[in-house]
């Protein structure tokens, strides 16, 4: 119904049947019964995305669940379990107020309105579509679990990035164990970039969400989109049908991760002509038509997503009898391999031909600066390759302690990405490698260095200091391309820079096996 005030106008909807809301033409949101939202997952999607909906909605309570005891005491504690810029400020500002962590699921989830889930979705590794397709058992659980305890009308989000169509499974399990209750399912993915997570929910290029195209599905999307609406321009949340928005998240991480293999393909040329790679993505990048992100070539991308859904949408490229598209795809996560396997073999060749025996510093094991995630980070295959080869490794980096990485380094692929319950609890520590926490410690006596993640603080080392306590020929492996080749070329360094021109030492050396 509407009333003219002032020249404003006010009507009321009911949120899936439960909440009223009374809105002002000013877009001022103003609830007549306070909204419970609470996340299933407190990860590094589920956490972060709460405490800023806590942070900019004030009148919304919100609740974090997990079924790990001691990821939640985590977040309650004063050490929170993932780092995050800005995090740790958000979260200390809410909670106890209007954000709270707690491993009682079914409370939190019975006495919500909208339900987020950001369980695990990881790739099978058995049966069909193992290697490629997503193990949807947690969404399903998650689902069914959902289904059980709610006593009143549900709004019921994906946050995971899920295949497409997830969502009409889900609704089938909600519907077929409804109890007469109403739910209603929408797509909302995220587009965080790890390291700047919080600024990127504060100030997004943009919110997506996907419903049903049917009454009730626009008036989930309605609910959900005035959620976002506390701060975000309404220009801004782009509203799609479900489908639409699965699919977005998977092209969208697809398409990144495309620029990057294509900027790394590059740079194996780069080396063979004598050509510069960061010269020539920067004159790429001044095409307007394609721009200057995401073309900084290294020794490969990494991170919970890239891999993951590329091989997701393999998969449903191949069930939909698209085999050209999926191969396609496929060469994406080739290039990737590729550029690992390039970048050891570069070590190896150059030293002699062998690391047998051999320290080698690894700097930075996290996939990319500002993050403590080593999800699918290229340091676990560029260290497996050295360690093959009987390399001795001393691996720093500021922000992953020594159980995580000996976790990963003993792990099988894709164990990672279950929950942490359900993956090796004591992992075998991996002989030959020894975790320190400082780079000076790392590189003494070292006979090369390997740069894996741009952190700012490798670019200012004293590398005079470092070059006097290492054996010689001291050997840097750049790839991150973080210093200045000549500069350490000066010192007397032999510098391998990811896509440079090559060391007169590296020029007739083999860059592939």
């Amino acid at each position: 119904m509407q009333n003219h005030l002032n020249d404003e106008f006010v009507f009321r909807y009911k949120l899936v049947g439960s909440v009223e809301y009374i809105k002002s033409g000013k877009d001022q949101l103003i609830l007549s019964k306070m909204v419970k939202i609470c996340c299933i997952g407190a990860g590094y999607v589920g956490g972060p995305t709460m405490a800023v909906i806590a942070l900019k909605c004030p009148n919304i309570q919100v609740a974090v669940v997990d079924i790990s005891t001691a990821r939640i005491n985590a977040w309650n504690s004063d050490t929170l379990p993932i780092y995050e810029p800005g995090l740790d400020e958000v979260v200390k500002k809410c909670r106890g107020k209007n954000l709270s962590f707690s491993t009682d699921v079914e409370k939190h989830v019975a006495e919500s309105d909208i339900v987020f889930v950001s369980v695990n979705t990881p790739t099978k590794t058995q049966g069909l579509g193992a290697g490629k397709a997503a193990d949807l058992t947690y969404w399903e659980s998650a689902a069914r679990m959902i289904a059980d305890v709610a006593k009143s009308n549900k709004i019921v989000v994906e946050k995971s990035t899920v295949p497409v169509k997830t969502a009409e499974a889900i609704e089938k399990i909600l519907t077929h164990n409804s109890k007469g209750i109403n739910f209603s399912i929408l797509s909302n993915p995220e587009f965080l970039a790890e390291g700047t997570a919080i600024s990127d929910l504060l100030n997004p290029d943009r919110v997506l969400i996907g419903g049903r195209e049917t009454p009730e599905g626009k008036k989930a999307i309605e609910a959900l989109r005035d959620v976002y609406a506390h701060w975000v321009p309404v220009d801004r949340i782009l509203c799609t049908n479900l489908w639409s928005a699965e699919l977005s998240k998977l092209a969208a991480n697809a398409f990144l991760a495309q620029r990057i293999s294509s900027v790394n393909a590059m740079s194996a040329l780069c080396e063979a002509t004598g050509a510069d790679v960061s010269q020539v993505a920067h004159a790429v990048g001044k095409d307007t038509r394609i721009g200057p992100k995401f073309l900084n070539a290294s020794v490969g991308f990494g991170g919970s997503c890239f891999q993951k859904d590329i091989l997701n949408l393999v998969y449903i490229c191949e069930c939909n009898g698209l085999p050209e598209v999926a191969t396609y795809w496929k060469q994406v996560i080739k290039v990737n391999d590729y550029q690992k396997t390039r970048f050891v073999n570069r070590i190896v060749s150059s030293m002699f031909n062998t690391v047998s025996g051999k320290k080698i510093a690894v700097l930075g094991f996290a996939f990319k600066k500002d993050t403590g995630d080593t999800r699918e980070t290229p340091a676990i295959d560029v260290c497996k390759g050295l360690i093959g080869d009987k390399a001795k490794l001393s691996i720093y980096d500021p922000q992953v302690n020594q159980d995580q990485i000996q976790r990963d380094l003993s792990m099988k692929k894709f164990d990672w990405d279950h929950p942490v319950h359900l993956q090796p609890m004591s992992p075998t520590s991996v002989k030959d490698v020894s975790v320190v926490w400082d780079a000076y410690t790392a590189t003494k006596d070292a006979h090369g260095i390997c740069i894996l993640t741009e952190w700012d603080e490798f670019k200012n080392l004293d590398y005079q200091k470092i070059f006097n306590d290492m054996q010689k020929p001291a050997f840097v492996f750049d790839g991150r391309n973080v210093v200045d080749a000549e500069k350490l070329r000066k010192i007397g360094f032999i510098v391998y820079s990811i896509g440079k021109p090559l060391d007169d030492w590296l020029k007739d050396m083999p860059a592939v096996a």
